[in-house]
């Protein structure tokens, strides 16, 4: 399929989205939140069930999750451990096992021989992934509530002026 006709489908698809704009936003910023934990093969399961959880989007909390993706991983994970490791005041403390994980991350390995690189290197450093990745989603998935409310507000608007135009054209012939 050309990649433009694709771009324009997709986008389609986004504004045509079913829900009220604070379910549409709630359901992406809840996906973000769990994109930005560094739990690689588990981000879309969290989103979705803190969607349900919270009455957000299910679909959009799922496109919310692609905030992670391979171009990202690397600095996501990184910050993830720094950011938990100074937090916790365990900095320096698991040089060699950090660096094999990134290089892991780093090649492109599957997403489950990451979790079980992290989880066999010991508590202390998944405390500092998910430590780090807890705040960064915080500090990600706040904003992205009130940015994206703007924007399926700017949509709906849209939608019902584009709608009231075309009744208006209708009732014209």
């Amino acid at each position: 399929m050309e990649l433009k006709r694709l771009i324009r489908y997709y986008y389609l698809r986004f504004i045509r989205l079913r829900g009220g704009p604070h379910e549409l936003a709630l359901g992406m910023s809840l996906g973000v939140f769990a994109g930005m934990m560094p739990i690689m093969p588990f981000q879309t399961a969290l989103a979705v069930a803190l969607a349900f959880l919270f009455k957000g989007s299910k679909i959009t909390a799922a496109i919310g999750t692609w905030i992670s993706n391979p171009l990202n991983w690397y600095f996501l994970y990184y910050y993830s451990y720094k950011t938990g490791a100074w937090v916790l005041g365990l900095e320096g403390q698991h040089g060699g096992r950090f660096s094999s994980i990134m290089t892991s991350i780093g090649t492109g390995e599957e997403a489950m021989a990451i979790a079980e690189k992290i989880l066999s290197a010991g508590g202390l450093m998944v405390a500092s992934f998910l430590t780090g990745g807890l705040i960064m989603a915080i500090i990600a998935a706040i904003p992205s509530y009130f940015i994206l409310l703007f924007v399926f507000k700017n949509i709906r608007t849209w939608r019902n002026t584009r709608k009231e135009k075309q009744d208006w054209r209708e009732i014209d012939h």
